[in-house]
């Protein structure tokens, strides 16, 4: 199996400005080559630039400015060059498929957060030996910085990477040959279903309640945000109190991350402690968070009617929120290391569906908390009920009687 661990680093004052440095200067290699492929298409009789023909220039790059790129790792900005690359090769994609482009992007330095190194040993070594009782990686340009490593890794260390998040600082070990930590069966089977007012409900009916992490922060993000919006354009960047104003917001939304990162770890490892089996349904986040389209008004010209826009986006702010999609990434990753099984089900009318006589209708989802059939009068909490039908779907209930 592959799996990723991620690490805070303990770099010191010196090295802490080497790590910027080397952010800023691959930020620039990034944005110069970009430039280089945007003059080569309008310029050029329409010439695309690859990623070959860039990389084959690193040589020169780096004897030109040994100070900026030169001192860092041949490989990194390799990867560096890649990641412009697969930016581009997915633009293209997505015209293919007649989505949004959205062309690739200048990076700002602030939003230039990682460097990757694709192999251990070139250009950065993830020592696991202690040095006085220290775990370190080695970087090139950087030195030997102190790893907080909180749990053991295990597998072979493909690549590093090392990630900025406001003040702090993270290196990214990617294995593989990570081998399976099996849990003893326990005979459960379950199925779950997702929500707003309880982040889920198995089938057994028990309710794990949401944290609302977003809204419990909005207050103060929200005078943060206010206060950096103070700051005239001419002057952003510029001052020492705007980039205090900045790093405070995005202080709170780390904070938020983390938080609602860590309960989903132990949410889904209760999942996977208890039940053999966990069916889910199959959610598509980014069309159940899209805003509504307009209406026009025919009896006003350039005028539009009322179309829910601000209730949809209260709700996709609290589906957001929750971070459906990275649980249920998550739960997939453990139940995999735990020899479990994950069944994404189809979500369409669980919760309007009687799991008693079968009867679909949206009547039948009386309020938010109520379930009541209308043909059989069966009655139940709505979530548990979408729970239940989410298992028999999944093809368990005979599983769970046995």
């Amino acid at each position: 199996m592959i799996r990723a661990y991620t690490f805070l680093l303990r770099p010191t004052a010196r090295q802490q400005v080497a790590l910027g440095e080397m952010l800023r200067d691959h930020c620039s290699l990034y944005n110069g080559a970009l430039q280089e492929r945007r003059d080569a298409y309008r310029h050029a009789s329409k010439t695309s630039v690859r990623y070959g023909d860039q990389s084959a220039q690193l040589k020169d790059i780096r004897a030109f400015d040994p100070e900026r790129q030169g001192r860092w790792s041949f490989s990194s900005q390799q990867a560096t060059l890649r990641r412009l690359d697969k930016a581009f090769q997915a633009f293209f994609r997505r015209v293919k498929a007649g989505q949004t482009p959205g062309y690739p992007r200048f990076k700002g330095v602030g939003h230039f957060d990682t460097v990757t190194f694709p192999k251990d040993g070139d250009g950065c070594r993830w020592d696991s030996t202690p040095h006085d009782r220290q775990t370190r990686v080695r970087l090139q340009g950087v030195g030997h910085v102190r790893v907080h490593q909180h749990r053991p890794v295990q597998g072979h260390v493909k690549t590093i990477s090392v990630k900025r998040e406001g003040n702090r600082w993270y290196v990214v070990l990617a294995c593989d040959d990570v081998p399976a930590q099996e849990l003893p069966p326990t005979g459960a089977v379950a199925g779950i279903d997702m929500g707003v007012a309880h982040f889920l409900t198995t089938s057994d009916g028990e309710h794990v309640g949401n944290p609302r992490f977003l809204q419990a922060m909005a207050d103060e993000l929200t005078g943060a945000q206010r206060h950096l919006a103070t700051f005239p354009k001419r002057t952003r960047q510029r001052t020492k109190a705007h980039r205090a104003a900045a790093r405070k917001v995005a202080k709170l939304h780390g904070k938020i991350r983390r938080q609602r990162a860590d309960f989903h770890h132990k949410t889904a490892r209760t999942l996977v402690r208890d039940y053999d089996v966990i069916a889910h349904e199959r959610l598509g986040t980014a069309g159940m968070t899209k805003s509504p389209a307009p209406k026009p008004d025919p009896d006003r010209p350039g005028g539009f009617l009322p179309n829910g826009a601000a209730a949809k986006a209260g709700l996709n702010r609290s589906i957001l929120d929750a971070g459906w999609a990275q649980f249920l990434g998550i739960l997939a990753n453990k139940a995999e290391s735990a020899g479990r099984l994950v069944i994404p089900v189809d979500a369409r009318n669980t919760s309007r569906t009687c799991p008693e006589c079968g009867h679909v209708a949206k009547e039948n989802r009386v309020t938010q908390a109520k379930f009541e059939c209308t043909v059989c009068g069966f009655a139940a909490n709505a979530d548990h009920v979408g729970a239940t039908n989410v298992l028999l779907r999944a093809g368990l209930v005979h599983c769970a009687a046995a």
